[in-house]
Formats: C-alpha cells, sequence, structure tokens
C-alpha cells in the first residue's frame, strides 16, 4: 500500500497509528502490522500491506515480515484463466474435462527461430 494512502487514511480517522490483523499471504500465519506516524514519516512495522485494485473491489494482502523480508513481491493473488483451442474454439481450460486438461498440459510448446525459418520473407 502506498504511503500516501495511508496517510490519507489516518487523516480520514484523525489518528496516528493503523493496525491491520490477518494471516500472512504467504505462509498463513496471524500477523499483525502497525503503521505509525512519526513527524512527516511513517513507520511500517510487522510486515507488509498490498492493497490490490480490481475491477469492483480493493483486496488487502498482508505479509508477516519473514515472508517479506525472503520474497518482497506479492504472487499468486489471483488465479489466471488460461484460454487454449479445443474442437475448433476458445474456451477456458478450467473448464475442460479431465481428459482434455490432461492432453493441455502434455502439449509441448515450440519457438519459430525467424531468422533460419523458409516461411519468413
Amino acid at each position: 500500500m502506498k504511503i500516501a494512502k495511508i496517510k490519507s487514511l489516518m487523516k480520514k480517522y484523525n489518528v496516528t497509528e493503523l493496525e491491520w490483523s490477518g494471516q500472512c499471504h504467504d505462509c498463513g500465519c496471524d500477523v499483525s502490522i502497525l503503521a505509525k506516524q512519526t513527524d512527516e514519516e511513517i513507520e511500517i512495522s510487522g510486515g507488509a500491506i498490498y492493497e490490490i485494485e480490481q475491477t469492483q473491489d480493493k483486496t488487502i494482502f498482508l505479509k508477516c515480515e519473514d515472508c517479506f523480508t525472503k520474497n518482497k513481491t506479492l504472487t499468486n493473488f489471483r488465479q489466471t484463466e488460461v484460454y487454449s483451442r479445443v474442437v475448433g474454439y476458445l474456451r477456458p481450460v478450467s473448464q475442460w474435462n479431465g481428459a482434455k486438461r490432461t492432453e493441455f498440459g502434455l502439449r509441448t510448446p515450440f519457438k519459430i527461430d525467424h531468422e533460419t525459418s523458409p516461411c519468413v520473407a
């Protein structure tokens, strides 16, 4: 979460401290994150707060101090919909039957080298 957002929340609620409690997104342990205003700076202790802006709502994720130290990037916060061609049209892979999903997993991707390809003019 951006410092400006934390400052605006503190101003909105007329407080000098904000606390977020929940579970760490990575390891699942209980985490409590405190944002405290000192002079003109905001000190954050206990981990990190991530705000993901999606189409209809804003989702907040927390990371404990240990997980944040290991990896500052928030990963796996939303499911990715994968589309592929099956029987002539595009469909989400999650809607395929089990056999087709297994077949999709066995596909071998390849890359065409445009410099050596005889089809490139």
